[in-house]
């Protein structure tokens, strides 16, 4: 089992910078996949951005330049730098994990962005 705990989610003006942060806990050696994804508010969850333990890293285009996953050595910590926040930024940010070995999806409980005008 993996647990993922969400943070830094906040209200922020229109044009600003933000950055999220995923603790991950449990069985993290197990883990091929981190993402994040976002829920805006009366729309489905959409994937934005995925990091392999490889490094390589894909964008969901409406993010691509404004936005950056990483993770630390340990790889215990997933973040995501967002730059040039726009409103239609505003959603729930989840944080997620992928084992291909036990076949796990894992998810956090999700932290709040609002950006205003």
């Amino acid at each position: 089992q993996v647990q993922l705990v969400e943070s830094g989610g906040d209200l922020v003006q229109a044009g600003g910078s933000l950055r999220l942060t995923c603790a991950a806990s449990g069985d993290i050696v197990s883990i091929n996949v981190m993402a994040w994804y976002r829920q805006p508010p009366g729309k489905e969850r959409e994937l934005i951005a995925t990091i392999t333990n490889g490094g390589y890293t894909h964008y969901r285009d409406s993010v691509k330049g404004r936005f950056t996953i990483s993770r630390n050595n340990a790889k215990d910590t997933l973040y995501l730098q967002m730059s040039t926040l726009a409103t239609e930024d505003t959603a729930v940010y989840y944080c997620n994990a992928k084992s291909l070995l036990v076949a796990g999806d894992y998810w956090g409980q999700g932290t709040q962005v609002v950006v205003s005008l």
